[in-house]
């Protein structure tokens, strides 16, 4: 009997996180992952299956991610255009295009980028997607400093969750830096090769308490270069992180046909 030969696909999308456990399939909770396997399995007429290009927790916006998907034949007519018209307003596929049968949506990206975004007085219209961050007054020279600090690291036990499976603390961050966008809407942006579970949100977290005067720029120094646990650790809420770029070396000279 003729083996099979399946084609690789690469689906690039976004999708707004408020309504979704995450991009990650879970039992009793609505996942990315599983609307866009439900569009595919009816489009398909036969079960599909996806691998995205890592995790979001529940409530992470992705304005761009990746996910691979094998697939045996022809692809069916405009099937961008139909995944688009079923899945929900909170998912859109951007593209669909072939790539090398080895390529990897998880293992072969080099670069991840996310943006966190805060904003200090009450507005209904960003409430989902920012941290709205009341009340408080906050030394944001004191937040940058934490900022650029974690460039010096490349272990960050103080600064995750530890995944109980795959006990990883090492990542290499490449950039980190808070940005003011207006007088009350600030971003902080920090891309790595990799990220480790909660670590943007803690980092975020830490910053907003060294901004508030609530842990020192000395203790939190302390804690990262002996690898121990803060004196205080805040988990920024999920609504304000953004996963807002994927490189891979092989995308950056891709010359394939998008698939409309």
């Amino acid at each position: 009997m003729e083996e099979i030969q399946y084609r690789r696909y690469f689906l690039r999308l976004s999708y707004d996180g408020t309504n979704f456990c995450g991009w990650q399939f879970q039992k009793n909770n609505e996942s990315v992952q599983e609307s866009i396997e439900k569009v595919l399995t009816l489009l398909c007429k036969s079960p599909q299956k996806i691998l995205g290009c890592g995790r979001t927790d529940t409530g992470v916006h992705a304005d761009d991610f990746y996910a691979h998907w094998d697939y045996p034949f022809a692809l069916p007519d405009k099937l961008l255009m139909k995944m688009n018209s079923l899945l929900s307003r909170s998912v859109a596929i951007k593209e669909i295009f072939e790539v090398p049968r080895e390529a990897h949506a998880r293992f072969d990206a080099t670069v991840r980028k996310y943006h966190y975004f805060i904003h200090i007085h009450k507005n209904p219209f960003k409430r989902l997607y920012s941290f709205e961050y009341l009340y408080h007054a906050l030394n944001y020279e004191m937040m940058q400093k934490v900022a650029t600090k974690l460039l010096d690291f490349n272990e960050f036990l103080p600064l995750i969750k530890l995944d109980k499976e795959h006990k990883k603390t090492k990542c290499t961050l490449y950039t980190s830096e808070l940005i003011q966008l207006s007088e009350t809407e600030w971003r902080y942006e920090v891309s790595a090769n990799r990220f480790l579970h909660n670590m943007v949100r803690r980092i975020v977290g830490t910053m907003l308490l060294v901004g508030r005067d609530k842990l020192s720029f000395d203790e939190f120094v302390e804690s990262m270069e002996a690898q121990t646990e803060m004196k205080y650790i805040q988990l920024a809420p999920s609504n304000g992180l953004h996963l807002v770029d994927i490189t891979y070396p092989f995308l950056s000279e891709k010359q394939t046909e998008i698939l409309l």
